[in-house]
């Protein structure tokens, strides 16, 4: 785990009445109808937002939001999140038409102790992504200390998250601080037996986190499509399945490092099939080694599922990544929603340490109404997945630094 400062330690070295303390939100948010629709990321830092300002700081929040081209775009300005963000937070929250320059320095010497300035931005600037040092230097001179609560924008070095951590005094805020202890408790000094979860269409695209976690784990789950490929490697028909025959190869040094390793790769035993992947279509239960050559596999069996559930209970952490069938069209969402439910009730229990994250993971797990009961679910996208690659994320990587 990296060495970082938290909300904590700058209590105890200074007092925050009037001071300016920028806050590196992620408040790209889902909009619709000009209303965010979506408040999960808002929920995740209000805390650390409010907790400042009743210290009596003048707390600045700076954000993307969108893909604009390095200029402003009046549908990617950030006014109508700055709105949300109030009514959640129940301090009064105004809004500058920049985040450098003149407007933002003007709009942050109006502020009063306790209160919140949302600066526009900070992609309107080419500077953000391109971590221009002028730029950083100039988002810094605003404030007189920094506090990064966005981990899911941790992954890129821009100037907003790691370049500006090279002029001010930088901390962990409270949503930081969790996602990083769930983290550790997870892969960095886990509670073994580990066992990991990972699923999805394709290998091609986690092969560096299947990689990492055969030296991190003692059992591997691999579920979706994936598990596909690797059944396919060991030689079974998988009909007319989603399937990766050019990574057979990558699939079998995959397992042949995790036999080294000592850890257990589970793939299905039973698979559902159909014909087609279509809400209400006629499914089947059949072993993995016998699909027919015109079905498609598109989810686990009852056989996995106890089998899953035996692996559950002897655990001592879960980590999770990707769903175990073709979640999103019933029926094929059984196998994730159960699995999913079981780990939910051991971690409600005290049982398990839960860990997990990835936009389709989180939308299973809330379909399953099993999000709740987990130890912790990452509302990061890239960068937990990433961090589970095992990579250096620039942006803790700057406050461990700093």
């Amino acid at each position: 785990m990296a060495d970082y400062k938290t909300l904590d330690d700058l209590f105890a070295a200074v007092s925050l009445d009037g001071l300016r303390i920028l806050v590196r939100a992620d408040l790209n948010v889902p909009m619709q109808d000009g209303k965010v629709s979506d408040a999960t990321r808002i929920e995740r830092v209000a805390p650390t937002l409010k907790e400042l300002a009743g210290h009596g700081a003048k707390v600045i929040v700076l954000s993307h939001f969108g893909r604009p081209k390095g200029a402003p775009e009046a549908k990617y300005s950030l006014k109508p999140v700055a709105e949300a963000l109030g009514a959640h937070v129940g301090v009064p929250v105004s809004f500058a038409e920049d985040c450098i320059g003149d407007t933002a320095a003007k709009a942050a010497e109006a502020m009063k102790p306790g209160t919140i300035l949302v600066l526009e931005n900070t992609r309107f600037h080419a500077g953000e992504e391109n971590n221009d040092p002028d730029f950083a230097k100039a988002l810094a001179g605003i404030g007189n200390v920094y506090i990064n609560d966005a981990f899911s924008c941790a992954h890129r070095a821009h100037a907003s998250t790691e370049g500006i951590t090279h002029f001010l005094p930088s901390y962990a805020g409270r949503a930081m601080e969790a996602e990083l202890n769930a983290l550790d408790a997870a892969l960095g000094n886990p509670k073994r037996p580990v066992v990991a979860i990972v699923g999805g269409a394709k290998v091609s695209t986690k092969i560096a986190l299947l990689g990492n976690l055969v030296k991190k784990v003692d059992a591997l789950v691999i579920g979706g499509g994936m598990a596909n490929t690797f059944l396919a490697a060991q030689g079974n028909k998988v009909g007319k399945s989603l399937c990766e025959p050019d990574l057979f190869d990558t699939a079998r040094h995959i397992m042949a490092n995790a036999r080294a390793a000592k850890c257990d790769i589970v793939l299905p035993v039973d698979v559902v099939i159909a014909d087609e992947l279509k809400a209400g279509v006629a499914t089947e239960t059949v072993s993995a080694d016998a699909v027919p050559e015109d079905k498609m596999i598109l989810d686990v069996g009852a056989d996995t599922l106890a089998h899953l559930a035996g692996r559950f209970e002897t655990a001592n952490t879960v980590v999770w990544n990707g769903p175990l069938g073709a979640f999103e069209i019933p029926p094929f969402d059984r196998g994730t929603t159960e699995a999913a439910r079981i780990v939910a009730m051991r971690s409600k229990q005290g049982e398990l340490v839960s860990v997990a994250g990835g936009g389709d993971t989180v939308a299973a797990l809330n379909e399953a109404g099993a999000a709740d009961d987990f130890t912790y679910v990452s509302a990061a996208g890239g960068a937990f997945l990433e961090w589970m690659e095992g990579v250096e994320l620039p942006g803790v990587a700057a406050l461990s630094r700093s």
